[in-house]
């Protein structure tokens, strides 16, 4: 089937989940490009595909045909993709063990780092507060090189997750630079979450308060700080089990 009019009832709602809280009130995003796009194929997440007239894809996957005019109209991009798909949001909060919380992060480029690192370093599970970055995201989703789809992601208020989580025994591990505690003197868990917290002034003092620990990284007197993407590697790595 080939889309050609802007005004297609199919086409209105995918440009409705560019929205963020349209997109959470259906439980789906979208993602542009083909590298994307595979990757939500491989992981069973993908629902709907639109591919630009005589554009061929090398998976199978029924999808509708779209006219250059159609596919800019979809699309938040300045170079136009061949293709979008409409992926179901992995959001499973029955799934805590190794969690990252994010608290009002609000860089693109850091969160999608944090992503790809909690995948890297074995976490389960990421939780946005709802004043951080959409982590649908389109640039977002560029900086996460696809792992978004190997990872559980929810957004939610933080405080309630926090209380959540203690009653499940899990040790909640702050991060500031106004603590004593140095990472390496904190003990490799089982189940944790760490919490991360914006990139101008941290992590909140009401959510600090609710911590078992607060920890920060030993580095050199000439550096004050580090981005919190740079900072969430070195924290999770050292948490690390194989």
């Amino acid at each position: 089937m080939l889309i050609s009019s802007k005004d297609n009832k199919k086409i209105k709602k995918v440009r409705s989940l560019l929205d963020k809280k349209e997109s959470i009130k259906n439980n789906s995003f979208i993602v542009e490009g083909e590298n994307l796009v595979i990757e939500a194929y491989k992981n069973n997440l993908l629902v709907e595909l639109y591919v630009l007239e005589n554009t061929k894809i090398d998976f199978e996957f029924e999808y509708d045909n779209v006219t250059l005019d159609v596919m800019k109209t979809m699309s938040d991009l300045k170079s136009t993709p061949r293709m979008i798909g409409v992926v179901s949001m992995n959001n499973n909060h029955s799934t805590y063990k190794k969690v990252v919380i994010l608290d009002n992060i609000q860089d693109p480029g850091n969160a999608g780092t944090i992503i790809r690192n909690a995948v890297a370093f074995g976490v389960d599970t990421i939780v946005f507060s709802k004043d951080s970055v959409s982590p649908y995201n389109e640039k977002v989703l560029r900086a996460t090189g696809g792992m978004i789809f190997n990872i559980n992601i929810i957004i939610d208020d933080i405080e309630v997750i926090i209380k959540k989580l203690k009653e499940s025994n899990i040790c909640i591990i702050g991060t500031s630079l106004k603590t004593k505690t140095f990472l390496q003197g904190v003990e490799k868990f089982d189940e944790y979450a760490i919490i991360l917290g914006n990139e101008g002034n941290g992590v909140s003092n009401k959510i600090i308060s609710m911590c078992d620990k607060v920890i920060k990284i030993n580095m050199s007197d000439s550096c004050e700080s580090l981005n919190v993407g740079v900072a969430s590697g070195i924290i999770l790595h050292y948490l690390y089990k194989e």
